[in-house]
């Protein structure tokens, strides 16, 4: 399913569709030209599997509790046994035992920076939940995006495993659940999950999104800035939207991965005060085939870049 848009020129409007062509699976896209309001799309209004870009919307209503002074940056969270999730990031690898305490800072900025899951969780909950967090998101108009689970619910869905109480949980119970899962059932839950409508967005809503927090609306500017600067600092997903970029492109982005499903979604700056464009890339697939997907998403941001920045119609 194609979505067309006025912006694009049809020559644009064939690559992007050409490249989509290149995998098997969906591709969605929306990109917005900050400044000039223009957008081009690609199953804009079809939801996705957030993945890990779900963390940007946690991150948010994370922030929008500390601009109203109810979570405070500096407070020590302590790490306990069952706060350790699969997946990615460095808490569950590294210090696979109880005894840490990290800041509320610091969770945030792992959960951004290298994506960890078990940090992300802890700001979920530190956020309010997920219903507390598409609230947020009502609340300054932004719809298309929802959050219904922690991350680790994610991952026990899409593996097709059940998870015990949560004071059961630990590193090696994970483990052991996930490896249990006979592989036709795995798979089968892999096709619900893509085609399950929780926790998922479409590319127009997570593109507008972006536009706001590059235009810092619905936080303090304070909290904004703190934003983009820790997803400029994003070290995960070199290979997407900014594999084909010159070298000094400056984006800030958030990617997300999950078997088949390779997404990345940011703000690119554009040089020579050509302005910034949000964008938004999701690929869902059933086939796990994360290089070619990357590549894709590459090809498409690059393609999007260009088109922003020689159109003539973005003066």
């Amino acid at each position: 399913m194609h979505t067309p848009t006025a912006a694009a020129t049809p020559l644009f409007d064939r690559e992007v569709a050409r490249l989509a062509a290149s995998v098997e699976g969906q591709v969605g896209l929306s990109a917005i030209h900050l400044e000039t309001g223009r957008r081009v799309a690609r199953n804009g209004h079809v939801r996705f599997p957030m993945a890990s870009t779900r963390k940007i919307p946690i991150a948010l209503q994370l922030l929008n509790l500390v601009d109203r002074g109810e979570v405070d940056l500096d407070t020590l969270v302590p790490i306990h046994l069952n706060d350790l999730h699969p997946g990615s990031g460095i808490l569950i690898q590294r210090f696979p035992r109880a005894g840490l305490a990290l800041s509320v800072y610091n969770l945030f900025v792992l959960m951004l920076v290298i994506s960890d899951n078990s940090a992300s969780d802890i700001v979920l909950r530190l956020a309010g939940g997920p219903e507390a967090v598409t609230s947020y998101l009502r609340g300054i108009g932004s719809i298309g995006i929802e959050v219904h689970r922690p991350t680790v619910q994610t991952q026990a869905d899409f593996a097709g495993a059940t998870l015990p109480p949560e004071s059961e949980w630990s590193p090696d119970l994970f483990q052991r659940l996930f490896r249990a899962v006979p592989p036709a059932q795995k798979q089968e839950a892999v096709h619900t999950f893509i085609a399950d409508l929780r926790d998922t967005a479409t590319p127009d809503a997570m593109a507008d999104l972006l536009g706001r927090i590059q235009r810092k609306e619905g936080l303090t500017d304070e909290s904004a800035t703190l934003l983009l600067e820790t997803m400029r600092n994003c070290e995960t997903g070199e290979a997407r939207i900014k594999g084909l970029l010159p070298s000094d492109t400056i984006v800030a982005h958030k990617t997300g991965t999950m078997g088949g499903i390779t997404n990345d979604v940011g703000i690119i700056t554009l040089p020579g005060g050509r302005g910034h464009v949000a964008i938004a890339m999701f690929v869902a697939s059933v086939v796990e085939d994360v290089t070619k997907h990357e590549r894709v998403i590459a090809e498409i941001s690059r393609a999007v870049y260009d088109y922003f920045l020689f159109s003539p119609n973005n003066e």
